[in-house]
Protein backbone atom coordinates (compact mmCIF):
# COMPACT_ATOMS: atom_id res chain seq x y z
CA UNK A 1 0.00 0.00 0.00
CA UNK A 2 1.37 3.62 -0.98
CA UNK A 3 2.34 5.56 2.06
CA UNK A 4 0.87 9.02 3.29
CA UNK A 5 3.19 9.08 5.84
CA UNK A 6 6.15 7.28 7.28
CA UNK A 7 8.15 8.11 11.10
CA UNK A 8 10.70 6.13 11.85
CA UNK A 9 12.09 6.21 15.57
CA UNK A 10 10.95 9.71 16.23
CA UNK A 11 12.55 11.58 19.30
CA UNK A 12 11.14 14.79 21.18
CA UNK A 13 11.97 16.70 24.59
CA UNK A 14 10.97 19.80 25.48
CA UNK A 15 13.79 20.58 28.34
CA UNK A 16 14.23 17.49 30.53
CA UNK A 17 11.06 16.15 29.90
CA UNK A 18 11.20 13.82 26.85
CA UNK A 19 7.59 13.44 25.37
CA UNK A 20 7.93 10.92 22.49
CA UNK A 21 10.50 7.84 22.51
CA UNK A 22 11.28 6.37 19.43
CA UNK A 23 7.90 6.62 17.95
CA UNK A 24 7.64 4.45 14.52
CA UNK A 25 4.33 3.77 12.63
CA UNK A 26 3.02 4.19 8.82
CA UNK A 27 -0.33 5.68 7.34
CA UNK A 28 -1.49 3.96 3.98
CA UNK A 29 -3.07 6.52 1.69
CA UNK A 30 -6.84 7.53 1.26
CA UNK A 31 -7.32 5.77 5.09
CA UNK A 32 -8.38 6.72 8.32
CA UNK A 33 -5.75 6.59 11.31
CA UNK A 34 -6.67 6.62 14.17
CA UNK A 35 -3.86 8.15 17.25
CA UNK A 36 -5.54 7.16 20.40
CA UNK A 37 -3.75 8.83 23.54
CA UNK A 38 -4.37 10.46 27.25
CA UNK A 39 -3.75 14.41 27.74
CA UNK A 40 0.28 14.68 27.85
CA UNK A 41 0.69 11.31 25.61
CA UNK A 42 2.35 13.34 22.81
CA UNK A 43 -0.67 13.00 19.79
CA UNK A 44 -0.47 16.98 19.50
CA UNK A 45 3.39 16.78 19.34
CA UNK A 46 3.31 14.43 16.76
CA UNK A 47 0.80 16.79 14.64
CA UNK A 48 2.84 19.36 15.01
CA UNK A 49 6.38 17.68 13.82
CA UNK A 50 4.73 16.00 10.75
CA UNK A 51 3.13 19.81 9.80
CA UNK A 52 6.83 20.96 10.22
CA UNK A 53 5.33 23.07 13.21
CA UNK A 54 8.26 21.51 15.36
CA UNK A 55 11.46 20.12 14.97
CA UNK A 56 12.16 16.37 15.84
CA UNK A 57 15.67 15.56 18.10
CA UNK A 58 15.69 12.60 16.75
CA UNK A 59 14.32 9.49 13.84
CA UNK A 60 13.24 10.92 10.38
CA UNK A 61 9.46 11.36 9.44
CA UNK A 62 8.20 12.28 5.46
CA UNK A 63 4.95 13.58 4.69
CA UNK A 64 3.13 12.34 1.03
CA UNK A 65 7.17 11.14 0.40
CA UNK A 66 8.46 14.88 1.28
CA UNK A 67 10.85 15.00 4.35
CA UNK A 68 9.43 16.83 7.09
CA UNK A 69 13.15 18.89 8.00
CA UNK A 70 14.56 19.09 4.66
CA UNK A 71 11.42 19.37 2.68
CA UNK A 72 8.90 21.06 4.99
CA UNK A 73 7.77 23.61 2.45
CA UNK A 74 6.52 20.90 0.08
CA UNK A 75 4.95 19.38 3.14
CA UNK A 76 3.07 22.40 4.12
CA UNK A 77 1.83 22.53 0.29
CA UNK A 78 0.80 19.14 0.42
CA UNK A 79 -1.35 19.44 4.03
CA UNK A 80 -4.13 21.38 6.13
CA UNK A 81 -3.81 20.91 9.86
CA UNK A 82 -6.83 21.42 11.86
CA UNK A 83 -6.32 22.06 14.86
CA UNK A 84 -8.95 21.45 18.78
CA UNK A 85 -10.92 24.52 18.28
CA UNK A 86 -12.09 25.71 15.44
CA UNK A 87 -10.15 28.58 13.80
CA UNK A 88 -12.92 30.60 11.86
CA UNK A 89 -13.10 34.05 11.88
CA UNK A 90 -16.41 35.27 13.41
CA UNK A 91 -16.93 38.69 12.41
CA UNK A 92 -17.24 37.20 8.67
CA UNK A 93 -19.97 34.79 7.16
CA UNK A 94 -19.03 31.43 6.30
CA UNK A 95 -18.72 32.36 2.41
CA UNK A 96 -16.11 34.91 3.37
CA UNK A 97 -14.31 32.38 5.58
CA UNK A 98 -14.15 29.73 2.71
CA UNK A 99 -13.51 33.30 0.06
CA UNK A 100 -10.57 34.71 2.07
CA UNK A 101 -8.22 30.84 2.71
CA UNK A 102 -9.18 30.67 -1.20
CA UNK A 103 -7.40 34.01 -1.82
CA UNK A 104 -5.10 33.63 0.84
CA UNK A 105 -3.70 30.55 -1.19
CA UNK A 106 -3.64 32.77 -4.49
CA UNK A 107 -6.33 30.66 -6.29
CA UNK A 108 -8.57 32.53 -8.91
CA UNK A 109 -11.90 31.21 -8.76
CA UNK A 110 -12.37 31.78 -4.80
CA UNK A 111 -15.87 32.13 -4.67
CA UNK A 112 -16.23 29.14 -6.91
CA UNK A 113 -14.52 27.26 -4.46
CA UNK A 114 -16.15 28.20 -1.46
CA UNK A 115 -19.69 27.72 -3.27
CA UNK A 116 -18.61 24.30 -4.02
CA UNK A 117 -17.32 23.71 0.06
CA UNK A 118 -20.52 24.99 1.03
CA UNK A 119 -22.79 22.77 -0.74
CA UNK A 120 -20.12 19.79 -0.37
CA UNK A 121 -20.38 20.71 3.71
CA UNK A 122 -24.29 21.35 4.00
CA UNK A 123 -23.49 25.19 4.69
CA UNK A 124 -25.55 26.66 2.23
CA UNK A 125 -28.51 28.13 4.04
CA UNK A 126 -25.97 29.76 6.50
CA UNK A 127 -23.47 31.13 4.03
CA UNK A 128 -23.95 34.67 4.88
CA UNK A 129 -24.82 34.47 8.13
CA UNK A 130 -21.48 35.33 10.36
CA UNK A 131 -19.70 32.45 11.76
CA UNK A 132 -20.58 33.81 15.31
CA UNK A 133 -24.11 32.68 14.58
CA UNK A 134 -23.34 28.71 14.10
CA UNK A 135 -23.82 26.08 16.33
CA UNK A 136 -20.82 23.63 17.59
CA UNK A 137 -21.31 21.57 14.77
CA UNK A 138 -21.73 23.99 11.41
CA UNK A 139 -18.10 26.20 13.06
CA UNK A 140 -16.28 22.93 12.93
CA UNK A 141 -17.74 21.75 9.37
CA UNK A 142 -16.65 25.05 8.04
CA UNK A 143 -13.29 24.70 9.99
CA UNK A 144 -12.68 21.70 8.19
CA UNK A 145 -14.12 23.17 5.11
CA UNK A 146 -11.50 25.64 5.23
CA UNK A 147 -9.00 22.80 5.67
CA UNK A 148 -9.92 21.37 2.43
CA UNK A 149 -9.30 24.60 0.23
CA UNK A 150 -6.82 24.10 -2.36
CA UNK A 151 -7.10 20.64 -2.06
CA UNK A 152 -4.86 18.90 0.41
CA UNK A 153 -4.01 15.72 -0.45
CA UNK A 154 -3.62 14.76 4.06
CA UNK A 155 -5.34 16.84 6.57
CA UNK A 156 -4.88 16.29 10.45
CA UNK A 157 -7.38 16.98 12.58
CA UNK A 158 -6.28 17.13 15.75
CA UNK A 159 -9.21 16.31 18.75
CA UNK A 160 -11.45 17.28 16.12
CA UNK A 161 -14.61 16.74 18.55
CA UNK A 162 -13.88 17.84 21.69
CA UNK A 163 -16.20 19.86 23.19
CA UNK A 164 -18.81 19.31 20.64
CA UNK A 165 -22.11 17.19 22.29
CA UNK A 166 -23.54 13.97 20.32
CA UNK A 167 -25.77 15.25 17.48
CA UNK A 168 -22.83 17.94 16.27
CA UNK A 169 -19.82 15.14 17.02
CA UNK A 170 -21.84 12.71 14.31
CA UNK A 171 -22.16 15.62 11.76
CA UNK A 172 -18.14 15.70 12.13
CA UNK A 173 -17.81 11.80 11.94
CA UNK A 174 -20.15 11.66 8.62
CA UNK A 175 -17.64 14.88 7.37
CA UNK A 176 -14.53 12.70 7.95
CA UNK A 177 -15.92 9.19 6.62
CA UNK A 178 -16.39 11.59 3.27
CA UNK A 179 -13.03 13.35 3.00
CA UNK A 180 -11.41 9.18 3.34
CA UNK A 181 -14.12 8.19 0.57
CA UNK A 182 -13.14 11.23 -1.47
CA UNK A 183 -9.35 10.04 -1.28
CA UNK A 184 -8.12 12.29 1.30
CA UNK A 185 -5.71 10.83 3.86
CA UNK A 186 -7.19 11.50 7.42
CA UNK A 187 -4.61 11.95 10.46
CA UNK A 188 -7.23 11.72 13.34
CA UNK A 189 -6.29 12.36 16.79
CA UNK A 190 -8.90 11.86 19.43
CA UNK A 191 -9.34 10.97 23.42
CA UNK A 192 -12.76 9.26 22.16
CA UNK A 193 -12.09 5.30 22.02
CA UNK A 194 -15.76 5.20 20.69
CA UNK A 195 -14.28 7.52 17.38
CA UNK A 196 -11.63 5.46 16.56
CA UNK A 197 -13.96 2.72 16.84
CA UNK A 198 -16.21 4.37 14.18
CA UNK A 199 -13.99 6.01 12.10
CA UNK A 200 -10.63 4.32 11.42
CA UNK A 201 -8.76 2.01 9.14
CA UNK A 202 -6.29 1.42 11.19
CA UNK A 203 -5.11 2.67 15.23
CA UNK A 204 -2.64 3.65 17.18
CA UNK A 205 -2.23 4.15 21.05
CA UNK A 206 0.52 6.28 21.75
CA UNK A 207 1.43 5.76 25.99
CA UNK A 208 4.36 7.27 27.39
CA UNK A 209 6.24 8.72 24.34
CA UNK A 210 5.60 4.93 22.70
CA UNK A 211 3.22 3.36 20.06
CA UNK A 212 2.27 0.41 22.10
CA UNK A 213 -0.28 -0.86 19.65
CA UNK A 214 -1.48 -0.17 15.84
CA UNK A 215 -3.42 -2.33 13.89
CA UNK A 216 -6.95 -2.63 12.54
CA UNK A 217 -9.58 -2.48 15.21
CA UNK A 218 -9.98 -6.54 14.19
CA UNK A 219 -6.50 -7.06 14.40
CA UNK A 220 -6.54 -5.22 18.05
CA UNK A 221 -9.87 -7.36 19.09
CA UNK A 222 -7.77 -10.41 19.08
CA UNK A 223 -5.29 -9.26 21.02
CA UNK A 224 -7.57 -9.71 23.95
CA UNK A 225 -9.90 -12.54 24.47
CA UNK A 226 -13.64 -11.84 24.64
CA UNK A 227 -15.27 -11.07 28.04
CA UNK A 228 -17.25 -14.31 29.37
CA UNK A 229 -21.09 -12.73 29.74
CA UNK A 230 -23.69 -14.19 31.31
CA UNK A 231 -26.35 -11.60 30.50
CA UNK A 232 -26.92 -11.18 26.55
CA UNK A 233 -29.46 -8.43 26.71
CA UNK A 234 -27.71 -4.92 25.62
CA UNK A 235 -28.62 -2.23 27.20
CA UNK A 236 -28.30 1.09 25.49
CA UNK A 237 -25.43 3.66 25.61
CA UNK A 238 -26.67 7.12 27.17
CA UNK A 239 -25.25 8.36 23.62
CA UNK A 240 -28.16 5.96 21.99
CA UNK A 241 -30.56 7.18 24.19
CA UNK A 242 -29.49 11.20 23.97
CA UNK A 243 -30.20 10.35 19.75
CA UNK A 244 -33.32 8.14 20.28
CA UNK A 245 -35.05 11.09 22.31
CA UNK A 246 -34.23 13.51 19.80
CA UNK A 247 -34.48 11.69 16.93
CA UNK A 248 -31.75 10.80 15.06
CA UNK A 249 -30.00 7.83 14.10
CA UNK A 250 -26.65 7.52 14.56
CA UNK A 251 -25.07 6.84 10.55
CA UNK A 252 -23.46 3.21 10.51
Amino acid sequence: MEKSIQVKELKKSFKQHQVLKSVTFDVGKGSIFALLGSNGAGKTTIVKILATLLKPDGGNAAVNNFDVTAKSEKVRQSISLTGQFAAVDEILTGRENLIMIARLRHLKNSRQVADDLLNRFGLVDAADRRASTYSGGMRRRLDIAMSLVGKPRLIFLDEPTTGLDPEARIEVWNVVKELANSGTTVFLTTQYLEEAEQLADQIAILHEGRIIVSGTLEELKKRFPPAKVEYIEKQPSLEEIFLAIIGKKEEK
